[in-house]
């Protein structure tokens, strides 16, 4: 299919879906169906089994015809994480079932992975599925759960093995966050926000219907939603000056009279890296048209948290006393962070959680020097002790 072949599909899907009189969740409902959603997606699951580069030609047609979104940065876990890794690894009925209302906005997802003693080393989690009949009964705890206060789903990973290696013995879960058992409370952060969660699952049952993968292969299965995830985050299409280089560029330009010599070197240089972590970006998108993401997103959100906290810094000494003001320390239980629509303070309080989330800044130098530069791996005295003898 080429570029003229796809503008020629949603023409005519938009001439039979004027966006204009169409209830806003039947055009994306139909959307979905016309397989104009993730066109590289097979037909009948989103998608035209066409080529991934295509979709930039069907989000542009759509715009430009003044047609609704999906929201993406309500629903992001879901797009950028589950749904791929369903694609891959869930059956048909898993994938009839999920990716259409998760792609209209009508089922937010969220991640239940890290757990106070398993975050940078998420493979020495704790929480236990235990095989019960035609299900799995689920009891833990997780941690730094963003939407686990609005999510309807969540991809859940458990031990269901504790007698071999803790990268083994893991298994994959869909569970639904409407069930008996679990139990949302709100982290509040250094922002007064609290967007992320903590969530206890006591004596939750998961038919086996829902689980994604082999019973002990869930390391496997995670490692597609973690590397989707960091792609997700760094790799995100922005213009030039887009994100927040932008904003400090901005404020640059507006206030003149907050010029210093030595700032105005640092911003150069931040621009520069900008430019070029915006850059890496495209290639690595245009190499996803081909492909799974691999170890290279790790690059990518590595040199996203870094900038955006170097640049949310550069702001607010740009800015001085005034740069120190926040005014909102009220908490409030946001769908999504919004960087731009706040004042500068927000955001470098803020930008301190990049580090963290979607893999920490140490895991991911460990993941690029290993998989990316082929440097020897660090020595793990645990790899080959069963889970159940690892000090906790």
């Amino acid at each position: 299919m080429s570029e003229m072949d796809i503008r020629t599909v949603v023409r005519a899907f938009l001439a039979e879906h004027d966006p204009a009189t169409t209830d806003r969740l039947d055009f994306l409902r139909a959307r979905f169906d016309a397989g104009l959603a993730w066109v590289h997606f097979p037909v009948g699951l989103g998608g035209l089994g066409a080529p991934r580069a295509l979709q930039a030609e069907v989000d542009a047609e759509l715009a430009a015809a003044g047609a609704p979104d999906n929201d993406p940065r309500r629903i992001g876990i879901g797009l950028g994480m589950a749904a791929p890794t369903i694609l891959r690894f869930g059956t048909e009925e898993q994938k009839s079932r999920f990716l259409r209302p998760l792609w209209t906005g009508e089922e937010v997802w969220c991640q239940l992975f890290s757990e106070p003693g398993a975050g940078s080393d998420l493979a020495a989690l704790g929480t236990r599925a235990v095989r019960d009949g035609d299900g799995w009964v689920v009891d833990g705890q997780k941690v730094w759960t963003s939407s686990a206060h609005t999510a309807r789903w969540a991809i859940l990973i458990a031990r269901t093995d504790p007698d071999v290696p803790k990268h083994r013995g893991i298994t994959y879960f869909i569970c639904d966050m409407t069930d008996p058992g679990i139990e949302v409370r709100p982290l509040r952060q250094i922002t007064g926000e609290a967007e992320f969660n903590e969530v206890f699952l006591t004596g939750v049952r998961i038919p086996d219907a829902h689980r994604l993968g082999a019973v002990g292969e869930g390391w496997q299965v995670a490692q597609t939603t973690l590397n989707n995830e960091r792609v997700a985050i760094g790799g995100q299409a922005i213009p030039r000056e887009g994100g927040m280089v932008g904003v400090v560029a901005d404020t640059w330009r507006r206030r003149p009279e907050l010029r210093t010599h030595e700032l105005h070197q640092r911003l150069l240089k931040a621009w520069l890296e900008a430019e070029v972590a915006r850059l890496t970006g495209e290639r690595l998108r245009q190499q996803l048209t081909v492909g799974q993401p691999g170890p290279e997103g790790a690059a990518m959100k590595l040199a996203f948290a870094r900038l955006a906290q170097e640049l949310s810094g550069l702001e607010v000494e740009l800015l001085g006393e005034e740069g120190l003001a926040y005014d909102d320390w009220t908490m409030t239980r946001p769908e999504i962070v919004d960087f731009n629509g706040r004042e500068a303070g927000y955001r470098y309080l803020r930008a301190k959680g990049n580090s963290i989330e979607g893999g920490t800044s140490e895991i991911l130098r460990n993941i690029i020097a290993e998989r990316v530069l082929g440097l020897p791996a660090e020595p793990r005295t645990d790899k080959d002790l069963p889970w159940k003898e690892l000090a906790r």
